[in-house]
């Protein structure tokens, strides 16, 4: 226990699970899911019993399924409670079985409203206001609290399941759909990934649904009142797709649906298999926010095929996916956007990193992780400071030419395994000694300890292109210098007219690094710009956070719009941080999320909790 993942109580190291199917009905009155698990499991040691992780999950009976014998009852123990990790689900096994034997189990239970994986929607909370919803979100731990499991990423799985839902309603899960029927007024939905994912890549969606063809591989969903606009807004996901393709490998999971979910989903976006869900407030109406897209569909080899063993290792993830990403945004709009987007992430590292103190372990990018629930290690961290490494290797062994069949190799030797990070440095070294020795002597010289292990900022910066930034560096310098006399004038909109989003950014970011900006400068800016009521969402988080900085509170009915209409954590969190740390908003804060709490993913409303130290 613990040996394998620090965060799983399972008897990983004597056990795995090699598939799942789930049998589950849906009921939105008690805000519940109750069904059967069913699984098969294979020894890789002497077992004697099954440990699975739960979380606020009821157990009724679980047993021994045989093919030609009946079913042998088991004794559910959930005695062993850990505070952060749940309860881990005991089964004694009858007879001790040999390495190598399978077994089948059978497990009786429903989740409760207090899990953290799901968040059950009323029909007020929805953009058609009449019928319920569900979602979940079971990164990174939180799939115990949707079904019994071993919830660690070492452990890989194929699954299917059946699902009821109320009618009209229609069930989705990260998997490929296999049929539907009527049941009464129910319908029942069928699923297959045949792919084997780890447990946190297990996701459900339920409610009034419709989809809109993208390409004969992709479609988008969402409620009916905003199909059109989201079959819009990522009408390029084929596109996109294709050049992550042409830049990896072929695509293995057979469709890429997109799911535009209701507004509390705390995330940008997540990559569940076969439908990755995302935020609506990517719906900017000129396609300006499509660059999450190309994440999510990274994810599809870097995290989704080879995964990280445990937490701990999470950059394995999100360091190479965000590397992709940037490197299928520099092949569709440019490098010049690419250098932006490294820009923006070496600014929100330096964010991270000042949240969390420089000193902290958890700014390490292989961070120690035991008895810390990993969503307080969440940062982005993993994402920038892996991809800095990534982008630091790229340069230094001799560019593309030379990194892009590394990194091709990288993915087809470990898809369809979970790995740490001595996997990824071991393989990178033998790739280089069969492939180009001479590489070999550059990476000798690296300082392996201060990357992996060290806290704070990367050891080495990495040198990005400036020209593309000049003109908002520039414009954010103008607006410095004229604060000084109050020259005003100067400005028009036409001065950021022909700015990209990463660009307005940069701008934004600039004049927060030079916060508190006087009252009569800020009102300037937001005359000339109409920054408070811009519809980018990227953009006027951006000016909200420069405005709280700067205690300028005319922004106060904006940004509890902001607070009140979405629940992504990338935006919630940071405003009640800095709304809370003004003299005149820290009651306002606290009121608002006491207002404002149920209407919050779980995950999101005990992140902020924390944050205001409530």
């Amino acid at each position: 226990m613990f040996e394998i993942d620090p965060n799983s109580q399972s008897n990983l190291e004597e056990v795995t699970t090699e598939h799942i199917h789930l049998d589950l009905a849906v009921d939105f009155a008690s805000k519940k899911l109750a069904g059967t698990a069913t699984y098969r499991l294979r020894a890789l040691a002497p077992l004697c019993e099954v440990i699975l992780d739960t979380a606020h999950l009821n157990v009724s009976t679980a047993r021994l399924v045989g093919d030609d014998c009946p079913s042998v009852p088991l004794e559910a123990d959930t005695s062993t409670v850990h505070k952060i990790y749940g309860a881990a689900l005991r089964l004694r096994l009858p007879n001790p079985l040999a390495a190598g034997e399978n077994l089948v189990l059978a497990i009786d239970y429903e989740t409760s409203p207090e899990g953290g994986a799901i968040q059950f929607l009323a029909p007020e909370q929805t953009l058609g206001k009449t019928h319920p919803y569900l979602f979940t979100q079971c990164e990174e731990i939180h799939a115990r609290s949707l079904l019994p499991c071993q919830d660690s990423p070492s452990v890989k799985l194929s699954y299917s399941a059946s699902v009821r839902v109320p009618k009209p309603l229609t069930a989705l899960m990260s998997a490929i759909a296999t049929g539907s029927y009527d049941d009464g007024d129910a319908t029942i939905f069928s699923f297959e990934q045949r792919i084997t994912i780890p447990s946190y890549l297990i996701a459900l969606v339920a409610g009034n649904l419709v989809s809109a063809n993208v390409s004969e591989r992709c479609a988008v969903w969402s409620e009916p009142e905003n199909i059109d606009s989201c079959a819009w807004e990522f009408a390029e996901m084929e596109t996109i797709l294709q050049t992550a393709e042409d830049l990896i490998s072929p695509y293995l999971w057979g469709r890429y649906d997109l799911l535009v979910l209701p507004p509390s989903f705390p995330f940008g976006g997540m990559e569940n298999p076969c439908l990755t869900f995302v935020t609506p407030t990517l719906l900017a109406g000129d396609r300006s926010l499509t660059d999450v897209i190309a994440h999510e569909i990274s994810h599809s080899w870097s995290g989704n095929l080879v995964t990280a063993k445990n937490w701990e290792h999470f950059w394995l993830n999100e360091g190479w996916t965000t590397f992709f990403e940037r490197k299928i945004v520099g092949r569709l709009h440019g490098e010049d956007a690419r250098q932006l987007s490294c820009v923006i992430g070496e600014t929100d590292l330096s964010e991270s990193v000042r949240f969390y103190g420089k000193d902290s372990p958890l700014t390490a990018l292989v961070p120690k992780l035991d008895g810390i629930d990993p969503d307080d290690a969440y940062s982005t961290v993993p994402y920038d400071k892996g991809a800095h490494l990534l982008y630091y290797l790229e340069n230094l062994l001799g560019g593309e030419a030379v990194f892009g069949p590394y990194m091709r190799s990288y993915i087809n030797s470990h898809q369809g395994q979970s790995i740490g990070t001595l996997d990824w440095k071991e393989h990178l070294l033998q790739y280089f000694s069969e492939n180009d020795c001479s590489k070999l002597a550059l990476l000798n010289t690296i300082e392996w300890d201060k990357w992996l292990s060290a806290p704070g900022m990367p050891p080495c910066d990495n040198k990005y292109d400036e020209r593309p930034q000049k003109v908002c560096l520039e414009l954010a310098e103008r607006w410095l210098q004229a604060a000084q006399d109050s020259s005003y004038s100067q400005f028009t909109p036409n001065d950021i007219k022909g700015f990209s989003t990463m660009q307005q950014v940069i701008f934004l970011t600039c004049l927060y690094d030079n916060a508190p900006l006087r009252p009569d400068t800020l009102a300037a800016i937001d005359r000339t710009y109409e920054l408070t009521s811009y519809h980018n969402c990227e953009v006027r988080f951006g000016w909200l956070a420069l405005s709280l900085k700067s205690r300028y509170m005319q922004v106060t009915d904006a940004v509890i719009d902001m607070l009140s209409t979405q629940g992504r954590m990338k935006y919630t969190r940071p405003l009640y941080r800095l709304l809370h740390a003004c003299p005149e908003g820290r009651d306002i804060a606290e009121q608002t999320f006491a207002r404002l709490r149920n209407f919050y993913h779980p995950i999101c409303a005990r992140m902020v909790e924390k944050d205001l130290e409530l």
